[in-house]
């Protein structure tokens, strides 16, 4: 397998050499990984879900200004700024726009008009065939073993990347448990046609985490992220005092009124953002247990297109 460059349906639409794409998270995808990312030929995406309109804006910019590869913006349907954040996607033409948690309706046409491709992430096949339906470009895929916000029906990627390939044509990226080549290949085997990975770049160098939440991850042992909030939606974190103080209330039948109480706000820029390790909100996924150093974006996209052309040779040789 030629690694200096690798061809599927995902590589010819955003125009990168890797079908890597890098997850778009809160407090964490900032300008500097982006471009990294980018740079390794992946597709480097601005999480835009911490961010303000001004703020996204000036990420964008900053973004140019590192790399002249292509790059993508992540923007929650239901975020206050969202109307905001399309505006300035369309008005500075990002290539490839990723959508979640609303509709994917609500714009797709409109960033379509701009010259933008739309990617929109789905927790189940019905939701990518509405998707499809919707002339969104590709469907990510993500499994519950994902960290951050998760699907209500915690289908596992294993189960989830066949069901949407059997339910769609688009495109497939496979999102949720994959940090290496090997899971990689996996996803590939599912019937993916890329793979989009969080938790191991937000361990990166060029992150935007604080270096406790870094160091976090580091630190995780199996078992150590939990998927709570399932009364207000799903999330899957670190098992840190805050989380496990989540777990209890949940344990006790706590309703959503009362977790909302506890949440109170700001609590994931409190851990991702700011350290605060004690009382903030780590979103991670379950790869945690296996991610054991932090390294460069750059390094990190290169060890992993190594290890999938080795696991695909040897899966030739079956």
């Amino acid at each position: 397998m030629n690694t200096k460059s690798i061809t599927t349906p995902i590589t010819k639409l955003c125009g990168i050499r890797y079908p890597i794409l890098q997850g778009g998270m809160i407090w964490v995808s900032g300008s500097r990984l982006t471009a990294a990312v980018s740079n390794a030929g992946g597709l480097g995406v601005l999480g835009s879900g911490s961010m303000r309109p001004d703020a996204l804006r000036e990420e964008i910019q900053k973004t140019r200004s590192l790399t002249s590869n292509p790059f993508g913006v992540n923007i929650p349907i239901s975020f206050k700024y969202t109307e905001e954040h399309i505006k300035t996607v369309c008005e500075q033409r990002i290539p490839v726009v990723i959508t979640s948690a609303g509709s994917p309706k609500k714009y797709t046409e409109t960033l379509h008009n701009a010259g933008c491709k739309v990617f929109h992430v789905v927790p189940t096949a019905m939701l990518a065939r509405k998707c499809e339906d919707a002339g969104v470009n590709a469907v990510i895929a993500e499994g519950t073993e994902a960290g951050g916000h998760n699907g209500y029906e915690e289908i596992t990627t294993m189960v989830l990347i066949p069901s949407v390939r059997d339910a769609v044509k688009i495109p497939v990226i496979a999102a949720g448990g994959i940090m290496d080549g090997r899971t990689m290949a996996a996803a590939f085997a599912l019937g993916a046609d890329a793979v989009q990975i969080g938790t191991r770049f937000a361990a990166s160098e060029e992150s935007d985490a604080h270096p406790s939440y870094k160091q976090a991850i580091i630190d995780a042992k199996e078992g150590d992220s939990l998927l709570l909030l399932k009364k207000l939606g799903p999330t899957r974190m670190i098992r840190t005092p805050f989380a496990l103080k989540i777990k209890d209330k949940e344990d006790a039948g706590a309703g959503k009124e009362e977790l909302v109480a506890l949440l109170g706000e700001h609590k994931a820029r409190e851990g991702a953002s700011l350290g605060n390790i004690q009382e903030g909100i780590l979103e991670a996924g379950q790869v945690i247990s296996r991610i054991n150093k932090i390294q460069s974006a750059g390094d990190i996209v290169a060890e992993i297109m190594n290890e999938f052309a080795i696991v695909c040779g040897k899966m030739h040789n079956i």
